[in-house]
Order: structure tokens, then sequence, then C-alpha cells
């Protein structure tokens, strides 16, 4: 519904207040031609004598015609102050009627684009330096218009279709480094705590991702925490290695991965800041710079967990099986080599696996000199070795393999029925 309304009785401030709080739910349509609303704003300035209102006053008149002719605050403040003076509100712009007349011509453009091809698309500073010695130098008139170009200008008419047309440039794709970690190899100098990181996928099956496994193994003592999650994305991930972080005994310093993005980015290097820990990724062409994870995801994860799919939905499940039969097997009862480096009077460093130096991780980090240095402050040896001799090494090993085999039966049947 439209209705016309005479506000010439709306004389005082008071009645326009009441007027404005009255009408909060309706809706004002602009008057017609812009002539129309600067007369309107005349007579309101003049009938309500605004330039002796006080100022809490005068904003009820400026929203008041906010609402009735639906200018910004802006506009009517500079309107207002023209209609005080004295002055008669009149547009003071018109638009041309055939449009901005254009300086530069398709010739010049074409011409733009011969002068590039020429020299090879030097920048626009260099470029303008070039029109103005065409003129000024060799008295080539048909720069006269170009010489005087902007340099701003000049590459918008590099971006101009006419120009286009006639010559694209190329540019080579640019490498881009990511300002994120260290790029070298870990210097952990037998102190334990500095591991090497990897991820671990199970399998595809009908297009759908499985579950993943984050496997992180100490340089030193080989001390392994193997975690699953479902999906390598931060909502996934990050929670996962707090816990992998956590789970190892003695204080983390530093933190090797590969360059895959799931590590490599500002979250996890955030994580790693407050936690004070070194921050480190591969090289290129250094493929045993991550070698130690890679070797052990085939020995340890591989071996025990397999390469068919397992649904992303069964990671909770997976993950406390790791946490609760595969580390503490790894770590107090499965023995493993550590290599002994011999160096030759050529400077070749040749590795050495002797039977005698052969041993589990806990008893690696146990004969480590001053190793209880390198615990957490709420660990201690004595709660360690409760655990590793809470029972023989076969039988961790009959727990994980009967916990294994009841897990994968569980995870087939639902898998079945859910087929």
């Amino acid at each position: 519904m439209v209705i016309d309304m005479n506000e010439q009785q709306l004389n005082t401030v008071a009645r326009l207040r009441a007027f404005l709080d009255g009408t909060q739910e309706v809706r004002f349509e602009p008057m017609g031609e812009d002539t129309e609303r600067y007369a309107f704003i005349a007579a309101v300035v003049k009938r309500l004598h605004y330039g002796r209102l006080s100022r809490p006053e005068k904003g009820v008149v400026i929203r008041y015609l906010e609402c009735t002719t639906r200018y910004s605050h802006a506009q009517l403040k500079r309107l207002v102050c023209r209609a005080r003076a004295g002055e008669r509100l009149i547009k003071r712009y018109a638009v041309p009627e055939q449009g901005f007349a254009r300086k530069f011509t398709v010739a010049d453009v074409a011409l733009l684009a011969e002068t590039d091809a020429l020299h090879g698309t030097l920048s626009g500073p260099a470029t303008k330096c070039l029109m103005q010695r065409a003129v000024a130098v060799f008295g080539d008139a048909r720069y006269e218009r170009l010489s005087t170009i902007s340099v701003a200008h000049l590459y918008t008419l590099r971006r101009a279709g006419g120009y286009q047309a006639r010559r694209r440039h190329w540019t080579k794709t640019r490498g881009h480094s990511v300002p994120i970690a260290e790029r070298r190899a870990p210097a952990p100098d037998h102190r334990p705590g500095f591991i090497r990181i990897d991820s671990v996928h199970q399998g595809d099956q009908d297009g759908v991702k499985g579950l993943y496994h984050i496997n992180a193994v100490d340089c030193v003592t080989r001390f392994e925490i193997v975690a699953t999650c479902a999906r390598l994305s931060e909502a996934y991930l990050l929670p996962v290695i707090e816990t992998l972080l956590a789970s190892f005994p003695f204080r983390i310093l530093g933190f090797h991965a590969d360059n895959g993005s799931e590590y490599i980015n500002k979250t996890v290097a955030a994580l790693l800041e407050k936690l004070r820990v070194e921050f480190t990724k591969s090289r290129p062409r250094h493929s045993n710079d991550n070698g130690l994870a890679e070797t052990k995801n085939g020995a340890i994860v591989r071996k025990h967990l397999g390469y068919s799919h397992i649904p992303q939905h069964y990671a909770a499940e997976v993950n406390a099986w790791c946490q609760g039969f595969l580390n503490p097997y790894v770590n107090f009862h499965r023995p493993c080599f550590f290599a002994e480096s011999i160096t030759d009077a050529k400077g070749k460093t040749r590795k050495r696996y002797l039977l005698t130096d052969m041993m589990t991780p806990y008893e690696k980090l146990k004969s480590l000199g001053n190793a209880e240095a390198f615990l957490k402050p709420d660990m201690t040896f004595e709660q360690l070795d409760q655990t590793a001799a809470a029972m023989s090494d076969n039988e961790a090993a009959e727990r994980l393999n009967a916990a294994r085999k009841k897990l994968f039966q569980s995870l087939n049947r639902r898998s079945r029925q859910a087929a």
C-alpha cells in the first residue's frame, strides 16, 4: 500500500521525533528526481531553523531526512551545510551525453603491442621511456599520444582486448617455497627425543579412501609410537599428533617429516613451536632423511596391519589396538639392530650390525649415558620397568596376536553386514 504524506505539520523537532518513533516499521520510498529531493531538504532546513537547533535535535532532523530521501548520512550533511549557507541546492555534476572521450585510440593500442613485441615486454617505466625517446629523439609522430601516457594506464592498455588479440605474453610458473620447517636432516647427537614421522595409508576400495596410520620413530632409541586417524585433515590429524607426542616417555626435542602438506603446515608448526620442538623436513635427493620411518612402515605397520582396505569409521578401534597392544610390544618386547658406524682412512663410513648390539628400544634408552635426564618430569624408570616386566616377550606377542585377530574378525563381520 502506498500513502502520500503531507509533512508540513512537522514543524518542530518534538513532532519530528514522535513521527519517527511511530513509523519505525514503515518503509519510505525515495522521491522522484534529485531536484525534487534537493528542494525538500532545503524546505525542511528552513522550516525547522536547523542552524539554531542543538546537536541532538540536528541528529533527529538528519535521521528524518535519511528516511524520506534515502540519501546517505555523509551526503545529507553536505547538502544541509550548503542549504544553511544560503546556496541553492542543484546538481554540481552532469554525466556526459556521449560518455567520456577516449584519449588513446585503437591504433595506439596496436602500436603499444607492436613495441612490446619488439622489445620483449619491458617494464612500464622502460616502455614509456622508449615512446618518449621515439618522439623526442627520433621524431616518430606515431608515439605522440602514447608518450604522455602514465605508467599505470600503460598496464591498463596491456589488459585491453585489442592488445590481447594482437599479443599475449606467457610467463613460466614460478616455484613456491613454503617457509615452514628447516630443510635438513635431524642431528640428535646421541640424544633421544628426535623423532621421524610418516603416514601410512590403509588402502582404497571402490574409490573410497581408508584410514591412515601415523608412525613416529625416535632416531637414537628406535622407540616407536603408531597412531591411527580417519583422515589427514587438520581436524583429525592434530589431536592424534598431540597424543602421539605425549606417548613418548622422554621429552621431544626434534620433529622430522617429509614434505607432505599434512605435516608441513602452519597448524603443526604452531603446535611444535608451542612445545619448543625443533622442526625439520627432508631435503631433495636425500631419500635417507626420513628412511628410518619408512623402513618401520614396512617392518611394523604393514607386517601387523597388512595392505587391505580398512574403512575410516573404524579408526578409533584400530587406534585403541595400537595404543594398547602394538606400541607396548614394539617398544618393550621386540628387539632390533643398532648399527655401529666405522669410518676408514679414506673417510668412508660403513654400518656394521652385530648380534651383541641387538636390544629392545627400551633397553637402548636405559643404556644411554645420563638417560634419566631425558625422561619427562612425571616419568621414571621404575614405572617403565614395571611395564617391561609385566609379561614376557612371548606373552606380549600372544596377547598382541589375539587382540589383532579379534579386531579383524570384528571389522570383517561388520563390513559384511553393512554390505
